[in-house]
């Protein structure tokens, strides 16, 4: 028998809430992966891939990662391991770097032989270039085959990915697929398939509120069993507080108050049509009451002075911003751009520079690399969007911008004057790892109920 830990969307990197406590928590919860790996005597490690938030992982990152690869080489077990969109960049991979360095394995076309198991990896694809997939892989002789791989697969949720198309047209008969991107850990069996996500590893959103962790998967001769084992990860406080009549702040004060909030992460709701109350307060007393960070989700209806009423959220203002990008269908080009413009880590005295050299190089990879794109490149993955506590929407994006001057526009603001000489050069290092510009962040809906798993460490079914 064959036992591996399927584990994925790591995240490692993501400074959640912009709280460096919160970015140690993503690494903390992969070294937890490694360590019951050891402790459990796995055959390997199957990662499907965001093993970081970002493609231009920073050094305490990639140390931590390398240490935690280490123990698994000294203990023998295999890290397998596929690229996501997430960190995905166009030159070299950092899964590259591990492979040459011997602490990993980049899964592909080839078959990883394990036992009887033949392993192979399917890399992110974005959804454009998909149709060029053929699926073909290298025959194997093993009794069991496995294929690794980074997408949303139907029939799951926000699917954009046929898991038939890919089965029916490969040369190779999988007995499971074990995927990631889907934050939400499920699985089914398709004629004889077992497809499986295992979910990330801590909370890369507000709506991931169930218990993360990963699976623990065993081929042997008459079945495929897949497992959960959860993972112990910073609290998570939710807070609902509905306001009635002249309920306000001293109602959310006395609500907070029920909970224990050491070292947790608070959300808290407010629903209802009581007064104003002014999100700054709530988060003060929750930090003052122990909590690590804490952000208010206002779901009420608020009239303006131009009776126009809207949905406020102060969860992550970033969010806004990244959401407003998506909806504009814009290229790849143009979305890389738009990250080096507004998210790049480079001083602002030096933005005008790296956007002409980015502009320069993306049309000589391509010369219509800035027509708008027809179709949203969507990925729809929980931890590609930056932390908000908005009520996600149902999973759907806009449709392309019918806009004809884009790559125009681009190119004309590469030429602009940058921002005013006056301004003194900031570093921006302390921003929030940017999502992969070449793949859109997307929601996953808390709507759809993930599956029951087991609230301490021990080996159970899912439900």
């Amino acid at each position: 028998m064959t036992r591996v830990i399927h584990t994925g969307d790591t995240h490692i990197g993501y400074q959640q809430y912009h709280s460096p406590e919160r970015r140690q928590d993503f690494l903390d919860a992969f070294e937890q992966v490694v360590e019951d790996a050891i402790s459990e005597e796995v055959d390997a490690v199957v990662h499907a891939g965001d093993l970081y938030h970002d493609r231009r992982p920073e050094l305490p990152d990639l140390l931590g990662t390398l240490a935690a690869l280490r123990r698994l080489d000294d203990a023998e077990i295999p890290f397998l391991a596929i690229v996501g969109n997430h960190e995905s960049t166009r030159g070299g991979q950092w899964l590259d770097l591990f492979e040459r360095l011997g602490l990993a394995t980049r899964l592909g076309s080839d078959p990883y032989v394990l036992g009887d198991v033949a392993f192979y990896g399917l890399d992110h694809v974005p959804r454009s270039r998909r149709d060029e997939l053929d699926y073909q892989f290298t025959p194997h002789e093993q009794s069991r085959a496995a294929l690794v791989g980074h997408g949303l697969f139907t029939p799951f949720a926000h699917a954009d990915w046929e898991t038939e198309t890919v089965l029916e047209a490969s040369n190779v008969e999988f007995d499971a697929m074990l995927l990631g991107d889907n934050h939400v850990p499920d699985k089914v069996d398709l004629d004889g398939t077992w497809v499986t996500y295992c979910g990330s590893t801590e909370r890369a959103s507000a709506s991931e509120r169930d218990p993360r962790g990963y699976n623990i998967v065993s081929f042997d001769s008459s079945e495929v069993d897949i497992r959960r084992r959860t993972l112990e990860t910073r609290p998570f406080r939710f807070i609902e507080v509905d306001l009635s009549g002249d309920e306000g702040i001293e109602r959310v004060r006395q609500r907070v108050r029920e909970f224990d909030l050491e070292d947790a992460v608070v959300i808290v709701g407010l629903t209802g049509e009581g007064d104003s109350v002014t999100p700054a307060a709530v988060e003060s007393f929750a930090v003052e009451e122990g909590a690590l960070v804490a952000r208010v989700n206002d779901r009420r209806e608020i009239d303006t002075e131009s009776e126009l009423s809207v949905d406020v959220s102060f969860a992550d203002p970033d969010d806004a911003v990244r959401d407003r990008v998506r909806e504009m269908g814009l290229s790849g080009a143009a979305l890389d751009v738009d990250e080096t413009v507004r998210e790049s880590k480079v001083a602002d005295s030096n933005v005008r520079d790296e956007v002409r050299e980015r502009v320069a190089s993306l049309l000589d990879d391509d010369p219509d690399a800035f027509v708008a794109a027809e179709d949203v490149e969507s990925e729809r993955d929980v931890a590609g969007e930056a932390e908000t506590t908005t009520e996600p929407a149902n999973g759907e994006t806009g449709d392309g911008d019918d806009s004809p001057s884009e790559s125009e526009t681009v190119a004309e603001s590469a030429a602009e004057p940058a921002d005013d000489p006056d301004d003194e050069p900031t570093d921006d290092s302390d921003d929030e790892p940017t999502d992969d510009p070449d793949d859109e962040p997307t929601d996953d809906s808390p709507n759809d109920p993930e599956p029951q798993v087991a609230k301490d460490s021990s080996l159970g079914d899912f439900a």
